[in-house]
């Protein structure tokens, strides 16, 4: 039963036992962007190894997140939540002990499995919790706090990088599970005493083994696993259909609008994978960045999204979600275009600043919005599966961007200035369609009425400053 209230200190070790432990996972993927050119360099790796790295994380953690819901619920939330902890921690060993490129994607898409059980565990644990007075804003501090993890990861990435070793950003992971533990010694246990029935393990893993055929056939350019992987999805949506604890209720898909935004979310977070993966490797490989400078390039995105999320709370709560979530995609879009002009002969301020400082307009525009509309467009009982799927879907759209778009373009499978030069320009402009095709979807799916507005409304109240995390930033959305 919830108990804590906010500003009490079992609060405050609640709090900062789900800040630290997803802070983690937070971090761990942005300042593994920052490291790819340096980890390429030292393990002898191309495009596809230093894809891998990035994807087996993103594969795993993807599947797995709606399960990790459903262990928690079923086993207990902190206990659930603590195994998350030791699998990540241990697998984030691996990754900095790791000799060779094998081993370090093995460990990562270990990590990703921890991920799973941290990401859905933290919020769970606060809605379960806190009294229902003090969640909302609970979980608004939840996302004030872990969002520092995102505005410090560039630098201190790229500062660990150039100064130590690629290998040091998974270690710093060793003293962030130690204080995790030591708060997680205050958090109550909870879990849902109506929860029956075993958990749909055998679709999580089909799920798992879909998306891993998909990606390595993407990479590898092995056609037949493609084949294999849309196998393993029709087999996926049939055990989903079949079981009666399905990861995936299938039934959420009726609305037009959860679905309408959950393609909008495909699209944008399709392109800031892109945009993420292609930007680092141009700035440091052809522009000739440092590590740290490259992430501290970054950091204009993050700054907008924290000044300007709360003002698109006020402005979506007058005109609805429709606009926003139209006009933001497109936004993103232009941003993506104008870092085509990040090429040698230019500045950070003329090359690379504008296509920042606009890309991080149009995710601050889009953000809120598009997280609010998918949370208001279900049943109050499959709150906890929408932001499951709709986290998903993201990180989904995110590795088969980073998969697709060196096949698809001039760049190749080498991890050189030439290489990445001769394709950054066209991927860059595939990453901005990617986004435009997310606004249309908006424009012709979602609608704005005073009964969505009106749920939205407390999602976007409290900044958004990750993303891919974007989904907690309400705990009680009404029904659309």
């Amino acid at each position: 039963m919830p108990e804590v209230h906010h500003g009490t200190a079992k609060a405050r070790w609640v709090l900062l036992a789900t800040v630290l432990g997803s802070g983690m996972v937070f971090l761990d993927g942005t300042v593994v962007n920052i490291a790819i050119p340096a980890i390429g360099r030292d393990l002898h790796a191309g495009i596809s190894g230093v894809q891998w790295v990035l994807d087996a994380y993103l594969v795993v953690l993807s599947a797995l997140l709606l399960l990790g819901g459903s262990l928690g619920d079923r086993y207990g939330r902190r206990r659930v939540f603590a195994l998350g902890l030791s699998i990540f921690t241990a697998s984030s060993v691996l990754c900095g002990i790791a000799p060779d490129l094998g081993l370090l994607i093995a460990a990562r898409a270990l990590e990703g499995a921890g991920g799973a059980l941290l990401v859905p565990g933290s919020l769970a644990i606060l809605s379960a919790t806190f009294e229902a007075e003090d969640r909302r804003r609970a979980i608004g501090a939840w996302s004030g706090l872990a969002g520092v993890s995102t505005a410090i990861a560039p630098l201190v990435g790229g500062w660990l990088t150039d100064s130590v070793s690629w290998r040091a950003i998974f270690f710093l992971n060793v003293p962030l599970a130690f204080a995790t533990l030591w708060a997680l010694r205050h958090v109550p246990e909870t879990r849902d005493e109506q929860a029956t029935g075993r958990p749909d393990i055998v679709g999580a893993v089909v799920a798992s083994l879909a998306l891993a055929a998909m990606t390595a056939g993407l990479i590898q350019k092995l056609w037949w696993l493609e084949g294999a992987a849309v196998v393993l999805l029709v087999t996926f949506i049939w055990i989903e259909s079949s079981v009666p604890n399905a990861v995936l209720p299938l039934d959420i898909f009726k609305s037009r609008q959860f679905t309408g935004a959950n393609l909008t979310t495909v699209a944008v977070y399709g392109a800031l994978g892109g945009f993420m993966f292609l930007v680092v490797l141009n700035l440091e490989l052809v522009l000739g960045y440092s590590a740290v400078a490259a992430g501290s390039s970054l950091l204009p995105i993050t700054g907008l999204m924290l000044v300007l999320s709360p003002r698109m709370g006020q402005l979506t709560q007058r005109i609805g979600p429709r606009i926003p979530m139209t006009v933001g995609p497109l936004v993103v879009a232009a941003g993506t275009l104008l870092l085509v002009r990040a090429a040698p002969g230019h500045t950070y301020i003329d090359g690379v600043f504008p296509g920042v400082f606009v890309f991080g307009i149009g995710l601050a525009i889009t953000v809120g919005p598009l997280t609010g509309t998918v949370l208001a467009s279900v049943d109050q009982r499959h709150v906890g599966v929408a932001s499951g799927v709709n986290n998903a879907a993201a990180r989904v759209a995110g590795l088969i961007t980073v998969a697709l778009l060196p096949e698809i373009t001039h760049m190749g499978r080498g991890l050189t200035h030439t290489s990445v030069s001769a394709g950054y320009h066209e991927a860059m402009v595939v990453s901005a369609a990617i986004a435009a095709v997310g606004g249309l979807i908006a424009l012709l799916t979602i609608r704005s009425s005073v009964e969505i507005v009106s749920t939205i409304q407390p999602a976007l109240q409290q900044p958004c400053h990750d993303p891919c995390r974007a989904e907690g930033v309400t705990s009680e959305p009404k029904a659309a």
